[in-house]
C-alpha cells in the first residue's frame, strides 16, 4: 500500500480493496472541496496532519458540520485501521476473516473511536485510533466466535433477558408484545437443557416432546406473567416466535455494517454524507491558528513520553519484557501465560500491576509540573492516556524482548 503524503488526499481519500489487497486510494469529491477550501484559507503552509486531525475533531466534537468532520477524520484514520487490520490477520491467520474484512469492521465504527479521544490531552489520534481498532476487532471476533458459529438453539441459551429485550426493541418489535417474547424464552431455557456439560455450540432443534413441554410451561406461566387476554400458544408459533427472537439477536449483535458513502435509500444519486455547503466559517480555524495551543499540547505530549520512558526503564527486566510482549509482539494474556508456564491471572495481575506503577509515575508528574491534582476524572483520563501511549510506543520498530525469567 502506498502512504498519502499531500494533506489534501490524507483528509479526503479511501482505500478501496480487490479480494483481499489494497486496489486504489478513491477520492470522495465532496471531502476534497471541503478541505481545498480550508487549505485555500489558511496562510500557514507547513500545519501538520496532527493539527488538521485535531482542527477536525473539534468540529466534530462541537456539532459544527460534524458529518463532514467526521468524513475527514475517517479517510484520515484510513492508513492506521488499515496496518491494525492486517496485524490482527497476521495474529489471528486461523480466522476466516482477512484484512478487508477487518478493516471494514474497524472503519464501520468510527464514531466510537472520535467519541472517545479528548483532543485536549494532545494526543495523537492516530495512536489512540490503532489501539481500539485492535481492540474493536479482537472484540469482534470473540462476539463472532459466540454467534456466528452457534446455532439458534445454543444462541438463544447464551443470550441474557436484558440483551434479548435490546434486541427485540431493536428489532421493530412492539413493547406490548415483548413480554410473550420473553416467556417463550424463558421457558426455552427451563425446559431444553442439554444433556453435554460442553460442547453446546451446535446445539441441535429440540425434539417433538419438547417442544410440546416447552408450549406446556408458557402456557402455564403466561396467565400470571401476561395480560388475561393473551392467548395460548401451539408448538408451531412457539418456534416461529422463538426463531425470531434468534434472527433478532444476530441482527442485534452482529450488525450490517454501512459505508457512509452508500447511497441514500430509496435514492439512485445522493449519499449519507451531507451535501456541502459552499462556504465554511472560518472562525474555529483562525482562532486555532491565531493560538499556540497546539504546539503547547505537542511540548506536553513530549514531556510525558518521555516521563514515561524513564518510568519504563527503571523497572526490572522482566517487567519490560512483559510490556514488550503484550504491547508490541501483541500477544494475548493467555499466550504469555503459556509461553512463560504461569497462569494467565498472573500474568494480569503483573500487567495491572506495572500499569498502575507507570500511571502513579504520570500522575506524579502532572501534579508537579501542571499543578493538576490526581481525582478520579483526571485518573482516568491518564489511564486512557498511558494505554494509548504504550500501545504507540511500543508499536514503533524496537529490538527483540529480552527473555523472561
Amino acid at each position: 500500500m502506498q502512504s498519502r503524503t499531500a494533506l489534501l488526499a490524507i483528509f479526503s481519500t479511501f482505500l478501496q480493496f480487490e479480494t483481499d489487497h489494497v486496489h486504489i486510494w478513491a477520492s470522495d469529491p465532496k471531502l476534497r472541496r471541503s478541505m481545498q477550501i480550508q487549505l485555500e484559507q489558511s496562510p500557514q503552509a507547513d500545519l501538520s496532519a496532527k493539527f488538521w486531525s485535531l482542527y477536525w475533531h473539534k468540529r466534530w466534537r462541537a456539532g459544527a458540520m460534524q458529518t463532514i468532520a467526521a468524513g475527514h477524520l475517517a479517510a484520515y484514520l484510513q492508513e492506521a485501521c488499515y496496518w491494525t487490520a492486517q496485524k490482527t490477520a497476521t495474529r489471528f491467520s486461523s480466522s476466516r476473516y482477512g484484512v478487508s474484512d477487518y478493516f471494514q469492521i474497524a472503519m464501520a465504527q468510527v464514531g466510537k473511536i472520535l467519541k472517545g479521544f479528548n483532543s485536549d490531552q494532545g494526543f495523537n489520534l492516530q495512536n489512540y485510533a490503532s489501539a481500539t481498532f485492535a481492540s474493536l476487532m479482537r472484540e469482534t471476533l470473540r462476539q463472532r466466535r459466540e454467534i456466528d458459529i452457534c446455532s439458534d438453539w445454543a444462541l438463544l441459551r447464551k443470550l441474557s433477558q436484558k440483551r434479548l429485550v435490546e434486541a427485540l426493541k431493536n428489532n421493530g418489535v412492539p413493547q406490548e408484545t415483548i413480554g410473550s417474547y420473553v416467556l417463550a424464552w424463558t421457558s426455552f431455557k427451563a425446559i431444553y437443557v442439554p444433556q453435554q456439560i460442553t460442547g453446546t455450540q451446535k446445539l441441535e432443534k429440540p425434539a417433538a416432546e419438547v417442544w410440546r413441554a416447552i408450549a406446556t410451561q408458557y402456557n402455564q406461566e403466561r396467565t400470571t406473567q401476561l395480560p388475561a387476554n393473551t392467548s395460548a400458544i401451539t408448538v408451531a408459533e412457539l418456534e416461529t416466535t422463538l426463531m425470531t427472537c434468534a434472527k433478532a439477536a444476530r441482527a442485534y449483535l452482529y450488525p450490517a455494517h454501512i459505508s457512509i458513502n452508500t447511497p441514500r435509500p430509496g435514492q439512485d444519486a445522493g449519499e449519507f454524507l451531507d451535501q456541502l455547503p459552499n462556504t465554511e466559517q472560518a472562525s474555529l480555524l483562525e482562532e486555532m491558528i491565531a493560538t499556540e495551543e497546539v504546539q503547547t499540547r505537542q511540548t506536553q505530549h513530549q514531556q510525558i513520553g518521555e516521563v514515561l520512558a524513564a518510568a519504563i526503564q527503571a523497572l526490572d527486566q522482566p517487567s519490560q519484557s512483559l510490556l514488550q510482549l503484550y504491547y508490541s509482539q501483541a500477544y494475548t494474556q493467555q499466550q504469555i501465560a503459556e509461553k512463560l508456564e504461569m497462569k494467565q491471572y498472573t500474568i494480569s495481575r503483573r500487567l495491572t500491576k506495572l500499569r498502575k506503577t507507570l500511571l502513579t509515575s504520570l500522575a506524579t508528574w502532572s501534579q508537579e509540573t501542571l499543578h493538576i491534582s490526581p481525582n478520579s476524572d483526571v485518573l482516568k483520563a491518564m489511564s486512557s492516556s498511558l494505554e494509548e501511549w504504550l500501545t504507540g510506543h511500543y508499536g514503533e520498530p524496537a529490538p527483540t524482548a529480552p527473555a523472561l525469567e
